[in-house]
């Protein structure tokens, strides 16, 4: 039987912020990082009594100020939140070996196996044991969820956070998913954003319980055969995905096979962007960053090709990756413009992103602050309201 924790820091880019500057921040109780009064951007954390005036992440900080005119703004200390979540993490594999960065501010954890270093005790009790060490020894505090999965994890650490009326802790145990599930709604499984929310609210499903009244066969009838198998698979709590611990010297790599070759060039870039944001994204929740991109296509008669770039500074935004991604893919159909039937990128030369240097101002080739700005705050949109809820120019689902 698995057993998968997920640890999500509280409020950490509030919490970070306030031990970076306890003079200023740390005085706010009405407290937004991610701008400052004068600025156009989004809201990347608000502390837990801003929220209660509406305040939410990824909000224009405008409309955030509006809401609550009282709050005060600071930037987000970016290299503090590197540093303390690469902390958080270190202190995490003391518990176990098997620690997965899922974004800057959660972790999976692995504690298969491990029952008797603990002495047999509840999962609960080795939590409890995870969250005070922690706060022990890096003065943050974590929410914790845990089950058989970590699907169900995940949807635990959610409800047991403080912002959702929760005690820090919930533990599903196995044998009582399915009651957890059904007390859920669609809207609680991740990656379930708004827009698939609506089209199964049109069908008049908006619990899991309400999907589960109905067969895979009715299901299919209002969706395509991907979206049916995964839905049905998440409303039933089955999740077979691994605790992926990645190591630095492996990279980070993904690819799609195409069910009919591509010949166009713009519709290989499309699935190059599509490849392209999800390793960015899956490096920067393990905290790493990438000097080395690489592209791969393998040509309708199976020849394999390959082109790579090493850059001179390390670098974390989708911008910078994806310009460098797509003039790699460009030489290569410029070399043999044929059918293509596989492409792939591979990010390597990975560090720890506590060592980003002091960037430059804004050009063309290199990488910027407003280019790591608007990844964060992408990415918190992307972890609010899922993978899909904001992509990339040239990928349209």
């Amino acid at each position: 039987m698995r057993r998968i924790l997920l640890a999500d820091a509280d409020a950490f880019y509030v919490a970070v912020a306030r031990a970076v500057d306890p003079d200023g921040a740390g005085k706010a109780t009405l407290l937004i990082v991610g701008g400052s009064r004068e600025s156009r951007g989004v809201v990347c954390s608000a502390s837990y009594e801003t929220r209660k005036f509406g305040v939410r992440s990824a909000m224009p900080i405008a409309r955030a100020l509006r809401l609550c005119p009282d709050a005060t703004c600071v930037p987000v200390p970016f290299k503090e939140c590197i540093r303390k979540s690469a902390e958080i993490r270190k202190a995490l594999q003391q518990y176990t070996p098997a620690v997965e960065g899922a974004s800057i501010d959660e972790w999976y954890l692995d504690l298969s196996g491990t029952e008797g270093i603990y002495h047999h005790e509840p999962l609960l009790a080795t939590a409890r044991r995870i969250r005070e060490g922690i706060r022990a020894a890096t003065g943050l505090t974590l929410s914790i969820g845990g089950g058989t999965n970590k699907l169900i994890a995940k949807m635990a650490v959610d409800r047991a956070k403080p912002s959702r009326g929760g005690e820090g802790i919930l533990i599903i145990e196995p044998g009582s998913e399915q009651d957890f599930l059904r007390s859920s709604s669609l809207a609680d499984i991740p990656l379930v954003g708004p827009k698939f929310q609506a089209r199964l609210a049109a069908r008049g499903l908006v619990t899991v319980a309400d999907a589960l009244r109905y067969d895979r066969e009715s299901l299919g009838q209002w969706m395509s055969k991907r979206e049916e198998q995964w839905l049905w698979n998440r409303i039933h709590g089955s999740d077979d995905a691994d605790v992926v611990h990645r190591t630095m010297n492996r990279g980070i790599s993904r690819d799609e096979t195409f069910g009919k070759d591509l010949s166009h060039d713009t519709d290989i870039e499309r699935e190059l962007l599509r490849l392209v944001t999800r390793a960015a994204a899956d490096m920067r929740g393990d905290g790493l960053t990438a000097r080395t991109v690489a592209v791969r296509l393998r040509d309708w008669d199976f020849k394999t090709r390959s082109a790579q770039r090493t850059l001179p500074e390390p670098v974390v935004s989708d911008r910078v990756i994806l310009r460098v991604a797509h003039d790699l893919l460009a030489s290569l159909r410029k070399a043999r413009r044929v059918p293509a039937r596989l492409v792939g990128v591979r990010l390597s030369g990975l560090a720890p992103a506590e060592r980003l240097s002091q960037l430059p101002l804004e050009t063309s080739d290199v990488e910027t602050e407003r280019d790591r700005g608007l990844t964060r705050a992408i990415d918190r949109v992307r972890e609010k309201f899922g993978r899909k809820s904001i992509l990339p120019g040239g990928i349209t689902e």
